[in-house]
């Protein structure tokens, strides 16, 4: 259970803080929803409080767990199929659960992959997706500036 106030990431949007609790009706169907202001974008997402657990809301990590997620971008690529096509939905599948280090390793992953060969274009959007999300936990947990820490990670990949 959260409350307003605290800072959380919701897979696949990154992460916001819970600004409201409010009881709202969609269809038809009456229930409490966090209503949460994500970094990027400035967008608003409401999450029924009864299913955060299952869309895999979780809160920040800690402020020592922060130098973990930069090694995890150094170190070197994993290994991944040559297929663009198995490659993209183990990456989606990856980026899904919402685990900081494992979005670290897709950004680290991908990164690599396009100095050496290039990305196509579903590819390059999932790395820009994965690098905001990443980039808008960590900015929320070191409390610094969201381009600050994108610009971060982009000198790390290079």
């Amino acid at each position: 259970m959260y409350s307003v106030g605290d800072r959380v990431v919701y897979p696949m949007h990154g992460a916001g803080l819970i600004e409201a609790i409010e009881e709202r009706e969609v269809l038809g169907e009456k229930d409490y929803y966090y209503i949460m202001r994500l970094q990027m974008g400035d967008m608003k997402v409401m999450v029924p409080r009864g299913s955060a657990d299952e869309v895999g809301l979780r809160p920040i990590i800690d402020s020592e767990q922060v130098p973990k997620v930069y090694e995890v971008l150094k170190d070197e690529a994993t290994p991944m199929s040559q297929n663009w096509n198995r490659r993209y939905r183990a990456n989606m599948e990856k980026m899904k659960t919402g685990d900081i280090f494992i979005v670290a390793e897709v950004v680290r992953n991908l990164g690599i992959r396009d100095r050496e060969k290039g990305l196509s274009t579903g590819e390059r959007r999932m790395l820009d997706n994965a690098k905001q999300i990443l980039a808008s936990e960590l900015a929320m947990v070191e409390e610094r500036a969201l381009e600050e820490v994108a610009s971060n990670i982009d000198e790390i990949l290079s």
